[in-house]
């Protein structure tokens, strides 16, 4: 407990007031709100202050004037020699201020002493609250009790925080009642926080409000709090009286009520008060929406990593976490890692899984694992999914499918995706269903998206349209190609194009082909065909690489039209390859074509088949040239096949002649 204030009279006339209350908190003792007031002495009249006895007569000394009058003091304690004496050139200081203190304070403590034990109730409060600072409470409590029954206020008050120590709930509270019915803020504001506590939520509001009106910070706080938790609307009006108090805490819980009512700014303005008193959580809270607001400013980034820095300095592990996000994202993995292994030795799940991310990305499987069982052991379910996936990458599929398991039945809906999925690849449909729908029911996208493949699987048609809206409701690229084609096949052409608009604008490369090919089509978005085609291609979509080439070619840019048709052939698209061979053929690169040419044959395409039969025929190879008549007519189309035919029947003709 702490008390604040001076335990001595004032000069004159002054009166003695009771000190601000204390509550408890994880952070500070002003902020917590579930413990009881510190006090300092109050009388419930104005008594004259005894002359002398408190700091304000302090006559103030040098070192040496001290060192003369007292003689030896500190370092050697009760075992010092009585003639030693004290160097002033060598004295430190502070030792000297604390030296200088502690005797005059137990000098105030001996004229409070012989005060009391002659009947002065303003004295002996003054004692029993020395003595109940210094947690002497056994000699604390016969000195606050005489001067509470004599009817000095504070010495009530402080009595109720010695009993309250010791145990004795009812008659503190029984004291507290005395002080505060007397006039006592803070007395209100502990039998507030008592009656709070049993239940009696009436009778705490009173009292709290009765502390609060009477400019008490910490009553407005314990009000606000009170208020907030039976959601009603006044508790943001008392945080804030506490927080215009300097109650750092009141000024982070209004700061939250703002963030909440989507009033950003005010929030953000709040946790700057909160956070320049060193309060860790406000400190994150303020990195958070400055990092939220770098997205269209990046200069806020700095300044974020700041307030994170000192959240994380002072114990906030999630503000550590999230400045090594923010160093990984400016390029900074190194030092972002060791804010993450600080974050994760303090318990952060969420810290010690990026650092097993970063393992497993430079293929360090046996440290990712460690920090993914790390993360699991700070009851981070992600740590148990991680873990999956890790076994899985390495080949270690029993294991991973145990650990998809735990992470499941822990309600983890990504593993209820992946354990599925382990399932149906095993052939245990029934088995894999439920936890698609677990996943689904949980928000997983994935899972949405596979049950409506499950359905479709079945000939399910109009569940599964229903699980591929679901997905493509949040941003699923493949579940909109689904519906897109769905629709297209029933000729609603304009659904169509806005499905696949918002397939192409889910990454699916599919999806921007085809909505570029039905543009294509319709012959009158030339330019905005041209741009899904492109982004397809670069997706690595072969069908619209070979489009890209065609349209090049039909330009005139035949470097461009070649590197295209490289790419997709190279990625395994016969046509590409045939195209290819066509263009280098034109280009007088005859034996390189014939290599592209054979590429596309071999791959089932026949019109290179064809090509390359009528090239041997044109270099003297007749039985070469039949065998890839042959294909030609084999791999078709019917076209080419009716051309192959034609050809292989000549050649058998000239050569029966």
């Amino acid at each position: 407990m702490r008390l604040i204030g001076k335990s001595g009279a004032k000069s004159g006339a002054a009166v003695e007031a009771d000190t601000d209350a204390w509550a408890e908190s994880a952070e500070s003792p002003e902020s917590r709100p579930g413990a009881l007031p510190a006090q300092r002495t109050s009388g419930l009249s104005e008594r004259p202050a005894v002359g002398g006895s408190g700091p304000d007569s302090l006559v103030h000394v040098s070192t040496r004037q001290f060192s003369a009058a007292v003689g030896p003091y500190g370092a050697g304690g009760e075992e010092a020699s009585a003639g030693a004496a004290l160097d002033p050139a060598g004295l430190d200081p502070t030792s000297f201020e604390t030296a200088l203190a502690a005797r005059e304070s137990a000098a105030l403590e001996a004229r409070h002493r012989q005060a009391a034990d002659d009947g002065d109730p303003d004295a002996a409060s003054r004692l029993g609250t020395l003595l109940l600072r210094r947690g002497d409470l056994e000699d604390a409590e016969p000195y606050l009790r005489a001067a509470a029954a004599a009817g000095v206020r504070a010495a009530a008050n402080n009595l109720g925080v010695l009993l309250h120590q010791q145990g004795h709930r009812a008659e503190a509270g029984q004291w507290w009642r005395h002080a505060a019915v007397a006039g006592s803020a803070p007395a209100a504001h502990a039998l507030g926080l008592q009656l709070r506590d049993q239940g009696e939520e009436e009778a705490a509001e009173y009292w709290l409000h009765y502390a609060a009106d009477h400019g008490h910070p910490l009553g407005a706080y314990a009000l606000g709090d009170l208020m907030e938790h039976r959601r009603d609307v006044r508790a943001e009006r008392w945080f804030k009286v506490s927080a215009d108090a300097g109650h750092r805490e009141a000024a982070y819980r209004l700061a939250r009520m703002r963030e909440a009512a989507g009033d950003k700014e005010t929030a953000e303005a709040w946790y700057r008060t909160a956070a320049a008193r060193s309060h860790a959580r406000a400190a994150l809270r303020l990195g958070v929406l400055l990092e939220e607001r770098a997205r269209t400013d990046r200069t806020l980034l700095e300044e974020a990593a700041r307030w994170y820095r000192q959240s994380a300095q002072n114990g906030e592990p999630r503000a550590a976490c999230a400045l090594g996000f923010l160093l990984r994202d400016s390029g900074d993995v190194a030092a972002a890692a060791e804010w993450w292994q600080e974050a994760a030795e303090a318990g952060d799940g969420n810290a010690a899984n990026a650092l097993g991310a970063l393992h497993a990305s430079r293929g360090e499987a046996k440290a990712a694992e460690h920090w993914y069982r790390t993360a699991l052991d700070a009851g981070d379910q992600n740590g148990a999914f991680n873990l999956g996936l890790l076994c899985a990458a390495t080949g270690r599929d029993q294991q991973a499918e145990q650990w998809y398991r735990r992470a499941a039945y822990a309600g983890h809906r990504e593993a209820c995706n992946a354990l599925a999925v382990v399932l149906l690849q095993r052939g245990d449909e029934s088995g894999a269903e439920p936890w698609f729908s677990k996943a689904a029911e949980a928000g997983s996208v994935d899972g949405a998206f596979n049950l409506g493949v499950l359905h479709a699987g079945r000939g399910e048609a109009r569940q599964a349209q229903e699980w591929y809206a679901r997905a493509a409701a949040e941003g699923h690229g493949e579940a909109a190609l689904q519906l897109a084609v769905a629709q297209e096949q029933r000729g609603n052409l304009s659904g169509a194009l806005e499905r696949y608009r918002q397939a192409a604008a889910g990454g699916s490369a599919e999806g921007a082909f085809r909505l570029a090919s039905v543009l294509d089509r319709r012959g009158d978005a030339d330019a905005e065909a041209e741009h899904w085609y492109a982004l397809a291609a670069d997706a690595g979509h072969r069908r619209a690489q070979v489009r890209m080439g065609v349209r090049a070619a039909e330009r005139g840019a035949l470097e461009i039209a070649e590197s295209w048709y490289r790419r997709a052939a190279e990625a395994g698209s016969r046509s590409a390859a045939f195209n290819l061979g066509l263009l280098l053929a034109r280009q007088d690169s005859e034996a390189e074509a014939m290599l592209w040419y054979t590429r596309a044959a071999d791959a089932g395409h026949g019109r290179a088949a064809l090509r390359l039969a009528l090239l041997a025929l044109r270099r003297g190879e007749p039985v070469q040239a039949e065998n890839w008549c042959r294909r030609a007519i084999d791999q078709g189309p019917a076209e080419v096949a009716e051309r192959a035919g034609r050809l292989l029947g000549a050649l058998h003709a000239e050569l029966s002649a």
